[in-house]
C-alpha cells in the first residue's frame, strides 16, 4: 500500500511518539499507574504538611487534589467513573518528604484511562502492556469459565469433544439406553 511506512519507519514514529509521551508525563506535578482494575495517583508535599492540611475531594467523576489555601494540584474531571466508597486517600512518609496517594477504583474494570484529568495530556492506551494474572486471582466463577474455555480449547486443538458437546453425547448416550425401541441410526449431532 502506496505511503505506508516501512517497519523502521514506524518503529522510529513509535519511539518518537513515547519519548513525547514520556516528557508531558514527566511534566505533571503527579505521578500516576493504573492496572485495568484501578489507578494510583501520588502528589509529592513538604514534610511539615498533615492531613488536616490537605483539600482532598474524590466524586464520582471528579478529583481534587491540592493543600488548603493553595491553588490545588490535580482539580479536574476524571475521563470516567470511580467507586468513591472504594476509592481512597493517605498521607505517607517518603525519604524525600511526604506524598498524598490516591486510590481510585474504576467502575468499569475492562478499560485503561488516556489520562487522570480530562484535561491532562494523554497516554497511548493502545500500547499498554498488561501484567500477567494468575488464575488465582480471579474470582470462582470467572476462574471456571476461564478453565472451561482453556479445557475446550485443548480439546479442539486436539480434534476431540469440547466439554458441552460431550455432555450432548452423554444425554444422547443416556437417552439411546432409555428408548431401545428408538432407531437412531440417521441421528446427526448439531
Amino acid at each position: 500500500m502506496p505511503g505506508s511506512p516501512t517497519p523502521e519507519e514506524q518503529k522510529q514514529a513509535d519511539a518518537e511518539l513515547k519519548a513525547k509521551e514520556d516528557a508531558e508525563q514527566a511534566a505533571l506535578p503527579y505521578k500516576w499507574t493504573q492496572t485495568i482494575k484501578d489507578v494510583d495517583v501520588t502528589v509529592s508535599v513538604d514534610a511539615k504538611y498533615k492531613g488536616r492540611d490537605l483539600d482532598v475531594t474524590l466524586t464520582k467523576t471528579r478529583l481534587k487534589v491540592g493543600i488548603k489555601g493553595q491553588d490545588p494540584v490535580i482539580d479536574g474531571d476524571l475521563p470516567h467513573p470511580i467507586h468513591v466508597d472504594e476509592s481512597t486517600w493517605t498521607l505517607e512518609t517518603t525519604k524525600e518528604g511526604k506524598e498524598i496517594a490516591v486510590h481510585l477504583d474504576k467502575v468499569n474494570q475492562m478499560e485503561w484511562w488516556a489520562h487522570v484529568i480530562t484535561r491532562a495530556p494523554k497516554i497511548d492506551t493502545s500500547k499498554i502492556q498488561p501484567e500477567n494474572s494468575n488464575l488465582g486471582d480471579l474470582d470462582g466463577e470467572t476462574r471456571g469459565m476461564v478453565e472451561k474455555m482453556m479445557y475446550d480449547q485443548r480439546m479442539k486443538e486436539q480434534g476431540k469433544p469440547t466439554s458441552d458437546e460431550q455432555k450432548k453425547l452423554e444425554l444422547l448416550e443416556k437417552f439411546k439406553s432409555q428408548h431401545p425401541e428408538m432407531d437412531f441410526s440417521n441421528a446427526k449431532m448439531g
